[in-house]
């Protein structure tokens, strides 16, 4: 009995790990007790093992190592500074002036405000990277104007929820940073992979608000007239747009020469900054060529798209790395803040708190699963894993599906830091073994995972909703009418059609693996593509013994 769990001591500690997980204890300080527990197991086991353990009590001395490597990791420097960007910009009104600016821009059209939560959402995303706020801030503000003005409970739950999971996966993310860590790839590659995978879940999003807007209009009744406090302006608005973007063209004609392959950075640039400036010219002149919501829609849009594009930019063409991009970002959500007069040293105390609290806790799970992992591995589990995996009928795609489906299981019970620091490390040597490239292996992991957040009941963005959504019976402040709360059944089931899109997601990410692995013209050759074909030692490359000199 002893000699058969000696041999099969891999799966019974990877099954006790889930156990372990489930009983709720803090996921870093379970992963170490986990870890040290079944190394004092295995070492005791060790001869029992017929050379299935490796574990002896000097392999510990490597903890210190180990847990230096990930101290001394730069990359993983980006976490807090695109934390930081994105709880700044929470945190000064933002998202509020977005939801507002953007509301009106779509209250004429049925559906236009949940049309107005998914654009929102994803530029959010773009700029939080951290779902938690995206879900709570639009909870907050979006929430109690779709319920005064008749729209359906589920729907408005639902797009809410699903919206604030686009900062899973559209740039820059923070799972992507850590699943790029894992992956020993890099960060750049690893965004710009994401980019359109997450543009086209945006895109599915909108199509299925749009669908349900023909079928069912009364769901999604359009703002009524005295609700759009700003007018329209949309004609305004384009000729603005065409006036900059013209001005950006022709500075990128005139001037590409000069600034070479970086010319579309500073084109719309140039472009965003025309863009102020015909704003506030017809501001302060009283032209009327703008009305009220096109000067609003191009003040609060302006800065933060600027913002993504110059941090997103600058990482794409390969100007930053990401930790540089993400301290330029924190540095412009501060000044952001500061310019738009609400930067306080209450805002700026309780986004640093935030900030320290999740870097640490990024970082404590990390070096808890650094613990696990040195067990796991000196029980031979990635060799359990591999063996497991590798023998599944239909070969890569064999692998793909399973790998799929345990993760969207795993996803009902673990977050997607637990996934990424624990599941992940496992399969990726044998993606790599299969020829499955890295990069899009990550990004559709990510997709995956993203469903750890709709997965009723356990769903972290519903929870962060159900946190913010009344629960009792409420006098609307302008209506002055009674307004029903939202249930816990009307926010899981407003998840599910949205859940549905992600699995969707997967599979067309699968089908097409281009919208991930697309390169630019002109790159040249890969790094992947280099072949390395050196003599043997001990020849000169003929197969002819090497002599070195005599030495005199």
């Amino acid at each position: 009995m002893i000699e058969l769990i000696a041999q099969n001591i891999a799966p019974i500690m990877f099954v006790f790990m889930i156990a372990f997980l489930l009983l709720g204890f803090p996921v870093a300080f379970s992963l170490a007790a986990h870890g040290l527990l079944f190394f004092v197991i295995g070492v005791e086991l060790a001869p029992f093992s017929g050379n299935a353990i490796s574990l002896s009590w000097p392999l510990l001395a490597a903890l210190p190592d180990r847990f230096w490597g990930i101290m001394s990791n730069e990359t993983l420097l980006a976490v807090p500074f695109f934390t930081l960007m994105g709880l700044l910009l929470q945190r000064s009104g933002m998202a509020e002036d977005l939801l507002d600016t953007i509301g009106q821009m779509f209250g004429p059209v049925r559906g236009g405000l949940a049309f107005a939560v998914i654009f929102v959402g994803a530029l959010l995303a773009a700029t939080t990277g951290v779902v938690a706020a995206s879900v709570v801030a639009m909870g907050l503000i979006s929430l109690p104007i779709m319920l005064r003005y008749g729209y359906d409970r589920k729907i408005s739950s639902g797009v809410i929820a699903a919206s604030g999971t686009l900062a899973q996966i559209i740039p820059p993310s923070l799972v992507l940073i850590v699943l790029a860590d894992q992956l020993g790839r890099s960060v750049g590659d690893m965004y710009r992979g994401a980019l359109i995978p997450g543009l086209v879940l945006t895109t599915l999003y909108a199509a299925y608000i749009a669908t349900a807007a023909i079928i069912s209009p009364t769901l999604m009744p359009a703002l009524p007239q005295e609700a759009r406090t700003l007018g329209n302006g949309v004609t305004s608005l384009v000729i603005a747009v065409l006036i900059a973007g013209t001005g950006g063209v022709i500075f990128h004609l005139a001037f590409s020469a000069e600034i070479g392959a970086h010319s579309d950075v500073w084109c719309a640039a140039v472009a965003a900054l025309l863009l102020c400036m015909i704003a506030q010219v017809d501001r302060l002149l009283g032209l009327g060529m703008l009305s009220g919501l096109a000067r609003q829609v191009i003040f609060v849009l302006v800065p933060p798209l600027a913002l993504v594009f110059l941090v997103l930019g600058t990482i794409f063409v390969g100007l930053a790395t990401p930790t540089e991009g993400g301290a330029m970002g924190a540095t412009g959500a501060l000044a952001m803040s500061v310019a738009r007069g609400r930067l306080s040293f209450a805002i700026l105390k309780d986004a640093v708190e935030s900030t320290a609290r999740l870097s640490a806790f990024v970082m404590f799970i990390l070096i808890g699963a650094r613990v696990f992992s040195l067990t796991f591995y000196g029980v031979n589990g990635h060799v359990w894993v591999e063996h497991l995996l590798t023998a599944l009928p239909g070969g890569e795609t064999g692998f793909l599906i399973a790998v799929n489906i345990l993760v969207f299981l795993l996803a009902f019970f673990l977050d997607y830091f637990e996934l990424a620091f624990i599941v992940v490390p496992l399969l990726a040597p044998v993606a790599e073994q299969l020829g499955i490239d890295l990069i899009w292996f990550g990004v559709l992991l990510a997709i995956n995972m993203q469903t750890s957040f709709l997965h009723p009941p356990f769903g972290f963005a519903l929870f962060f909703l159900r946190s913010v959504a009344a629960r009792l019976p409420y006098l609307d402040r302008v209506t002055r009418r009674e307004i029903q709360p939202v249930t816990n059944g009307q926010i899981y089931l407003g998840a599910i059609p949205f859940l549905v899109l992600q699995i969707v997601m997967i599979g067309l990410t699968i089908a097409f693996p281009a919208m991930v692995l697309h390169k630019a013209p002109g790159t040249g050759v890969q790094p992947a593509d280099v072949i390395f074909d050196l003599p043997e030692f001990g020849t000169d490359g003929n197969s002819t013994p090497f002599s070195p000199p005599a030495l005199d």
